[in-house]
């Protein structure tokens, strides 16, 4: 996968947030070849955890890997790593994760891999952390999304999101990548959130992995209705508020 150089810069919790071009589709975000290139990351370090005491966070806590391979394991003790996943992403991004909590040397986060809500446990010496407000909530019976910072509403506005036989998955998930597609007028607008939740039928999707996100959209008054492959599909405005404000790692609950 041919990729070109990144576009580097800072903005919020004094965290690094770059924009690195790649061609990743999501699923069903939108019709047409357009591939979202540009993907943004977040960091910032911040204390660990004391060994053998158990941490529960309860903001928002973004773990980046600052090694190029980070090991998995299945349990905050267990010796061997059941899976590796490398950074920078295939995209070009650093992989992300969004932290449950810790014990000891370990952290407990949600991982960005099939099945859904799958969660592991990864060195805290292999990752910076940052942390965050943020939230949002997707409600698919009313076809509305809620971005929360604290208590208070950031942004709150319709979406359109899947079909029948290509619903969008509830669950947990979290923003991982941030792209900025070269047209913003194109079937994602001009900014597309993947998240690290995978769509429940799809596996594949022109070349991609059949992952969903969030973006924005060519076709206004597709707002409202079922229309999407499982993607969540926002007006431009909005997509662009959020992406320039929100870091990455924000917690997404769709409410199925």
């Amino acid at each position: 996968m041919k990729r070109t150089a990144a576009q580097v810069w800072q903005r919020g919790l004094g965290g690094l947030l770059a924009l690195v071009v790649a061609a990743v589709l999501l699923a069903g975000c939108g019709s047409g070849s357009s591939k979202p290139p540009a993907a943004q990351s977040s960091s910032t370090t911040s204390g660990s955890a004391a060994p053998s005491t158990t941490v529960h966070y309860t903001a928002s806590v973004v773990a980046q890997a600052k090694v190029p391979s980070v090991a998995v394991f299945d349990t905050s003790t267990a010796t061997t790593p059941y899976k590796t996943l490398p950074s920078p992403q295939p995209s070009g991004s650093p992989l992300v994760f969004l932290v449950q909590g810790g014990e000891g040397s370990r952290l407990h986060v949600l991982l960005p891999i099939r099945p859904n809500g799958s969660t592991g446990w990864i060195e805290r010496n292999d990752v910076n952390l940052s942390q965050h407000d943020y939230r949002i909530v997707v409600a698919l019976g009313a076809r509305q999304i809620t971005v929360y910072k604290g208590d208070a509403i950031f942004d709150q506005e319709p979406i359109g999101v899947g079909t029948k036989d290509t619903p969008t998955p509830g669950g947990t998930y979290y923003t991982k990548e941030l792209y900025k597609p070269p047209n913003p007028n194109g079937p994602y607008g001009p900014y597309a959130y993947a998240l690290s939740g995978y769509s429940d039928v799809l596996t594949d999707f022109e070349g991609g992995d059949g992952v969903i996100g969030i973006h924005g959209t060519n076709d206004p008054s597709a707002i409202g209705h079922d229309v999407s492959h499982g993607c969540i599909r926002m007006g431009n405005p909005g997509i662009t508020k959020l992406a320039q404000t929100l870091p990455l790692g924000v917690p997404v609950e769709i409410d199925a």
